[in-house]
């Protein structure tokens, strides 16, 4: 009885061991899989340089997605300058903006202006813009400047114009004297001294 007991233990262990290893066997077909399919733990780079950090296979998947990008804004200062260069320029008021005054000299006699004439002067200076007709006939006749206080130029370049002075029964002592190039001299006391006339 005993070899009998004996012989039947010995396949009855084969039998346990064989099963074992088909069932460790098994479980190890699926288990390889799984493993090679799972992915690798995802390194997360922060901004400081010595500092990493690993995510969990859980949440790889969300990790991987692309984050959504945000739209390109430019910075409010940015868009205040450009808005800034893009305006148009205030239009400056001309008539706001002074102008320049008139020298002092010049051809060495001093100047007079529109405004400081007397009347008639302003009358004198319009009948020789249009031409005529002048009150006296000496009127546009050549001033020989005789007495130099003009500056020097050729003869019959100057010509006299008579300013008319109220009460007076003669021409009287105020001349006009007009340059060919369009200087104007202006003269109270019959040419001792002479003003350049200013015209802006």
């Amino acid at each position: 009885m005993k070899r009998t007991s004996r012989g039947v233990g010995g396949p009855i262990a084969f039998v346990i061991v064989a099963a074992l290893i088909i069932v460790w066997w098994r479980w190890s077909e699926r288990l390889t899989p799984t493993l090679q399919g799972e992915p690798q733990p995802l390194m997360i780079v922060t901004s400081d340089a010595n500092a990493t950090t690993t995510l969990p296979s859980s949440a790889q998947g969300q990790a991987a997605a692309p984050a959504p990008t945000e739209p390109l804004t430019t910075p409010a200062n940015v868009k205040t300058s450009v808005a800034a260069s893009s305006e148009t320029p205030p239009v400056t008021d001309l008539a706001a903006t002074p102008t320049r005054g008139p020298p002092e000299r010049i051809d060495g006699l001093p100047v007079i202006t529109l405004d400081e004439l007397p009347p008639e002067a302003l009358d004198t200076l319009a009948l020789i813009e249009r031409g005529g007709p002048f009150p006296f006939r000496q009127d546009g006749t050549i001033f020989q400047n005789r007495e130099r206080r003009l500056p020097l130029k050729p003869a019959g370049y100057y010509r006299e114009y008579t300013v008319i002075t109220p009460g007076a029964s003669t021409r009287g002592a105020r001349r006009i004297v007009a340059g060919a190039g369009g200087e104007l001299y202006y003269t109270d006391d019959h040419y001792a001294s002479f003003r350049r006339i200013w015209k802006p």
